[in-house]
């Protein structure tokens, strides 16, 4: 995939991701790597920058596999941005479609 593409989408799908549940960082990489492909050096940023614009939440948990694991909760905030960049993607998806069928039609 396009990587301005997916710099542009991954804010949403992660929103949207800690939206269905509370996640730990690894977690939501293989959850999100279903839809785009990603590494820790690209979510751990942004779940920092979420973090600290208010719309995560974080707490540990102990882990029967290592140390405490930093988990992610979608505050208020969070799920009212979610719901914005969900409506933008609509109104753009559906644009860049119509366009599309247009210009591939009248060819």
């Amino acid at each position: 995939m396009n990587i301005q593409f997916k710099k542009g989408v991954l804010e949403l799908i992660v929103l949207v991701s800690v939206n269905k549940k509370d996640m730990y960082g690894y977690e939501l990489i293989v959850e999100v790597s279903k839809i785009v492909d990603i590494n820790e050096g690209t979510i751990y940023p942004l779940l920092k920058r979420l973090t600290n614009e208010k719309y995560f939440d974080t707490y540990l948990t102990e882990s029967n596999e290592g140390p405490p694991r930093k988990y992610y909760k979608i505050t208020n905030l969070g799920r009212e941005r979610m719901e914005e960049l969900v409506n933008h993607w609509s109104v753009f998806s559906e644009s860049v479609n119509n366009f599309i069928k247009e210009s591939v039609v009248n060819d």
